[in-house]
């Protein structure tokens, strides 16, 4: 039989777990579930002062977090029909704060000056030091600064970037990396849970029943959904992508207003509703459910973008790179992975001078 290994995205909104062949590379059976920590805050620093403000608070954050990840991987066991005991291996990353919670360490050196992690290097675990059980040696990845972490490291171990290279994770914690030659320049951008599915207003994770591709053709709101059920919300990637659309088919300002109903010339006018004071747009309606994107959801995407543009312009300016000079833009993650390059162009997280 194979070596089976785990391989756990320990993500600040989502989790993303696999069960990976260790002899030939080949993912057999892969998992998302939404952080059971959000309760605590949407955010890594929401969660920071909630944890630091009660040591019951980081015990029951540390141990939701460590009952979901297993309870993931015996998930993952079964549909692929493969015995827990039998996983050799489990690799997890995570931002630092994450990662801390994760093994329940103290958490003061990650929210004051200098923010530095308990520790650099790379960490060998047994599952029980976990509450878990079965077999498996548990590797954390390093974290070489205290909003760099072991999602950083992997990604850019996992990228093999070369010269002249962004490398982006774009998640409630975004992740960003400029190479060039044997120098890397890392940062972090608190992005907020937009970009995937959080603080909007029908938002979700990227399970079935999302709505994961916004299209307008000929007037006609044309939807695609996770499981090819009825929808139940949208995620943010195709909240971004309804964003794009909105503005090519001239229903939204490049400010990101949505105009009024009287405004626009097209059948789409009826679309546009009053929500909560404000204009909303009309993905979804049926007896049951009403799906949205408002302007809200809109300023809460706008704010998430900007966070991961001024963390490339920082790091373009320490590295005394212009963004002009990038040969390669490398986008990762389970996110990553289905964005377009023309969307995070049309928002404004990448220029033209970037795009190739």
């Amino acid at each position: 039989m194979p070596e089976i290994a785990l391989a756990i995205d320990l993500g600040t909104t989502t989790l993303a777990a696999s069960l990976v062949d260790c002899g030939d590379g080949r993912r057999i059976a892969m998992l998302g579930a939404m952080n059971p920590q959000r309760r605590f805050g949407a955010d890594v620093i929401s969660r920071l002062d909630a944890a630091i403000s009660s040591g019951s608070v980081q015990r029951e954050m540390t141990d939701l977090i460590r009952a979901e990840l297993l309870r993931m991987a015996h998930e993952l066991c079964r549909q692929s029909g493969i015995a827990w005991e039998d996983v050799s291996r489990a690799a997890i990353a995570g931002n630092p704060a994450m990662q801390h919670i994760l093994m329940g360490l103290p958490l003061k050196s990650l929210a004051f000056p200098p923010y530095r992690p308990l520790y650099t290097s790379g960490t060998n675990l047994k599952a029980v030091d976990l509450d878990w059980d079965g077999n498996a040696e548990i590797y954390l990845f390093p974290m070489p600064g205290g909003f760099v972490g072991g999602d950083t490291v992997s990604f850019l171990y996992g990228a093999e970037p070369g010269d002249a290279t962004l490398c982006l994770d774009m998640g409630t914690n975004g992740e960003i990396a400029l190479l060039n030659g044997d120098r890397i320049w890392a940062t972090s951008a608190a992005a907020g849970p937009a970009f995937e599915g959080g603080n909007l207003s029908c938002g979700m994770v990227a399970l079935p029943g999302a709505i994961n591709s916004v299209r307008i053709e000929e007037d006609r709101v044309r939807l695609q959904v996770i499981g090819n059920g009825q929808p139940l919300g949208i995620c943010g990637s195709a909240a971004i992508e309804a964003i794009t659309e909105l503005l090519r088919c001239g229903i939204m300002e490049a400010s990101g207003r949505l105009y009024d109903a009287g405004e626009i010339s097209s059948n789409l006018a009826s679309k546009i509703i009053s929500h909560n004071g404000a204009n909303a747009f009309v993905l979804h309606r049926d007896a049951q459910r009403l799906i949205l994107l408002t302007q809200d959801d809109i300023r809460q995407v706008q704010l998430a973008k900007s966070a991961i543009r001024a963390g490339i312009e920082v790091l373009a300016e320490k590295s005394c790179i212009r963004c002009q000079a990038l040969k390669n833009v490398i986008l990762t993650g389970s996110f990553g992975a289905v964005l377009r390059a023309d969307w995070l162009k049309t928002i404004g997280v990448f220029d033209e001078s970037m795009i190739h």
